[in-house]
């Protein structure tokens, strides 16, 4: 199974682009179903990424940063990139994705994917509001089209 996640919060304008990612796949898969895919809204709760993941042979998750990069660009951060994180916060508060995935790999060992790709998107706007601004709206449809290329 592979397993999409999209991570934000849809409240906080930018910072929820990865459940907008997540929501449009989502409308894309209805009209063109694949049964070994799940696409999930995980909002900011690491811990339904780590519970989400369990089992599943693909993981890849979409989130928003703040790098200082140009707003909207697009990093793709392959598993080995992973491998060498800090150790996980098991503060529920503040237990991210990235937490989610070493804690994973901790307690589920060859149960969690080992095959794990992250887009992160640079935010522009992360204040109170509904909507993405322009610069990282305008990645939403090139990240779509880079996670369906990793579905097939």
């Amino acid at each position: 199974m592979h397993v999409i996640i999209g991570c934000g919060n849809l409240y906080r304008k930018d910072d929820g682009i990865g459940v907008v990612v997540a929501q449009r796949l989502q409308s894309y898969y209805s009209k063109h179903p694949q049964s070994d895919l799940q696409i999930v809204e995980a909002g900011t709760n690491g811990i339904d990424v780590l519970l989400q993941a369990h089992g599943a042979s693909k993981l890849t998750i979409i989130d928003a940063c703040s790098s200082g990069s140009e707003p909207g660009t697009v990093f793709q951060i392959s598993d080995p990139d992973l491998i060498n994180q800090p150790s996980p916060s098991f503060n529920p508060h503040n237990f991210r994705w990235d937490h989610a995935v070493q804690t994973g790999r901790i307690i589920f060992q060859d149960e969690f994917p080992q095959d794990i790709t992250v887009f992160l998107i640079e935010v522009f706007d992360t204040t109170f509001g509904e909507n993405l601004s322009q610069p990282v709206a305008a990645s939403v449809d090139n990240v779509c089209v880079r996670i369906r290329s990793l579905t097939h």
